[in-house]
Formats: structure tokens, sequence, C-alpha cells
């Protein structure tokens, strides 16, 4: 693997399986001569989310789908790299299975640590790469399609399934309270209410005749920093052309205070009020039904998601 991707010769001195992590192995390699990179691999053996996910979860055409597989990789780094934002640089795929049982990339190991661990250190620091980052979401949002859904169903020139974001997202957002609420009884107990509302949300939206480009899950954690601290975004299969105010009701989560360097003009209220609401939601069901499975890190989950639902519990009602 590593001499098809380096050339031959290559003797690999130390492979290390990183932390973290659900739909992908991460392995970084270290080689003679100090080159070191990442393997990304994806069988069913590294995704923890199998068996766990609802059938159908898998079709691209579902913008909200399983966001784990090289095609989307693939599609998501080309897509990237074409607007301006950088991620880790792509050293060889492979679909064979010949070299590893799963398709694999060689990517760029990029050792600087990440922006979540820098603003907990030193966040003056992180002012320059926050600012790298509030510029590469105005070059995604003016990223722009008719069309919604993953981008390698759009950039296909596909179609994607759900008629409207808002309806896509109601969509999953009334399945997730479904299972939340047989899984857990202070939900069942709101059951009602809490569809009441996330139905009248949803009917408050006006239209929109584009979108842009998100991450979906744009966190400090999914921000890498090379050796001269300027940033490169990883997790990227799941980048999609929607509604920005989604990207950003997670940002906001995510980034906490630090979220005013990411903030954008002119989001839409009700879409920001909708899609909290949606997000919180899926931050339960998501984590109980990891939590549920083998995950090493289940604990962590049946925290986040008890987390979760005490904001989807204490969510006000609209005025």
């Amino acid at each position: 693997m590593m001499s098809a991707a380096f050339g031959s010769g290559r003797r690999v001195a130390g492979v290390e399986r990183l932390a973290g992590g659900s739909k992908k192995g991460s392995y970084r390699v270290q080689l003679d001569g100090g080159v070191t990179a990442l393997v990304y691999v994806w069988n069913p053996a590294e995704d923890f989310w199998q068996g766990v996910l609802p059938s159908g979860s898998g079709d691209p055409a579902d913008p909200f789908s399983h966001a784990s597989g090289l095609d989307l990789f693939e599609a998501a780094a080309r897509r990237l790299q074409a607007t301006g934002v950088r991620c880790p640089r792509l050293y060889l795929v492979d679909r064979s299975q010949e070299l590893y049982p799963g398709d694999i990339a060689v990517v760029e190991h990029v050792p600087g640590g990440s922006l979540e661990a820098l603003l907990e250190r030193d966040p003056a620091a992180a002012r320059s790469p926050l600012g790298v980052v509030a510029g590469w979401l105005a070059a995604m949002e003016e990223c722009r399609s008719a069309s919604f859904g993953k981008v390698v169903v759009v950039d296909a020139g596909k179609a994607s399934r759900g008629g409207s974001c808002p309806r896509v997202v109601l969509d999953r957002a009334l399945r997730e309270l479904s299972e939340v609420c047989a899984r857990e009884p202070r939900a069942a107990r709101e059951g009602g209410r809490l569809e009441d509302l996330l139905r009248t949300l949803a009917e408050r939206i006006e239209p929109r005749k584009w979108h842009g480009l998100v991450h979906g899950e744009l966190g400090p954690d999914h921000v890498l920093l090379d050796r001269d601290g300027d940033p490169v975004l990883i997790d990227i299969e799941g980048l999609m052309y929607f509604d920005r105010e989604w990207e950003h009701v997670f940002l906001r989560l995510r980034f906490g205070e630090h979220y005013s360097w990411l903030v954008r003009p002119d989001l839409d209220p009700g879409r920001l009020l909708f899609y909290r609401l949606a997000m919180h939601l899926n931050l339960v069901a998501g984590p109980l039904r990891i939590a549920a499975g083998g995950h090493p890190e289940r604990e962590w989950f049946g925290w986040l998601a008890e987390q979760h639902l005490g904001r989807v519990l204490a969510f006000p009602e609209p005025g």
C-alpha cells in the first residue's frame, strides 16, 4: 500500500490507530526517511454505525444518509479544493481490496494538532486559523446550487429526495422523535408537544432558491493545523449543498464563545430556530443508537445524548 503511494522500497516503521471517529478507521503510518501519512479505511468492521442505523440509511440520494465511504470522500475533496478550502492532500485511493480488506485512501498527515486544542490552550493564537475558517465559510456559501443534497449526488447531476431542505429536516426529526420517545420515557411524555412544535416551526419557513456548501459537522475538532499553524478541514464525507443555517446551528454549538468569528450576515432566524431543535434531537437519537452498541466510547455518547435531551425538553415554544 505504501509502496503504491510513495514508491517501491519504502519500509513501514510504525502503525498507530487513531482514537475517535465512528465511521471509518484512521491509521497513522510512519515510513523510513521521516515520511508520515494517514490511511483511511472504509469497511463494516471499522464503522460502529453498522447495525444501528435505520434501513435505507446508505442511499446518498437522502441528504442525511450515512456519510461514510470513499466515493463521498473523493467527491467532497474535489469540490472543496475547487472552492479554495484546504483538506488533506490525497496520495492514493484503492477500491480493489487487494491492498487491504476495504476501500482505502492514503492522505496527508497534518501534524499540528486540532483547532479545538489550540482554542483551549491559547485562544489568541487561534485567531488566525479562525479567520481562515471564516473565509472558507464565505467561499462555501458562494458555491451555490439550485439543487440540494450530497455533493456526490448534485455534482453528478442527480436529484436528492425530500423536496426542500426544511422538509428533509422535518421528516428526519419526526422519525428521530419517534425513536427517542421509544427509548426515553421523559421524551415520550412530551412527544405530542414536540411533534407539534417541529411542524409549527417548519411551516413558518419561506422557500429558498439556492443552497450553499456545508460541511455538516464543522466543529473545532474537524479542523487540524499544519506545521505552520494553517488549518486543514477533515471528516469531509458529509459535504452537501444545503441551507447555510444548518451549518451555523452546529458551528454555534461547537465553537461556543468563539462562534463570533464565524457568524455570517443575514442568517434566517426561522431556519435557525427550527434547525436548532432538529439538531438537538439528532444529537439525542444518534448517540443513543451508538451508545447501545459496541463503540469504545459509548459512555461518552450516552452523556452527549443526555445533554441534548435536556435541551430538547426545555426548548421554548415559538412566540
